[in-house]
């Protein structure tokens, strides 16, 4: 299994416009069909000293493996995200995690 975690800052937090055009954009890479699941989020409630609860966003994908990865990333509905989205967040972070 192959586990992609994706996290985005915003550049205006507070834009609720932004906040809606990136979660529309994140849902539309549900229709890659490498990903066994996908899931979007926002920051839980949890707070305590470990947690980082600075982003926005997360995106969890799961793949068979990392080939199904790498059709992801070059995926006409990715690089269309990535081309419609980039410009709304200030930062990215990948966490990839074999299991």
């Amino acid at each position: 299994m192959f586990v992609h975690n994706v996290f985005f800052w915003l550049k205006d937090k507070e834009n609720e416009e932004s906040r809606k055009a990136l979660h529309a954009g994140l849902e539309t890479l549900k229709g890659i069909e490498s990903i066994v699941s996908v899931y979007i989020g926002t920051p839980a409630s949890t707070r305590r000293p470990v947690i980082d609860a600075s982003y926005d966003f997360a995106e969890i994908m799961i793949f068979d493996d990392e080939a199904g990865h790498d059709v992801y990333q070059i995926h006409p509905l990715h690089t269309k995200f990535v081309e419609d989205c980039a410009h709304l967040w200030e930062k990215v972070v990948i966490y990839d995690v074999e299991a």
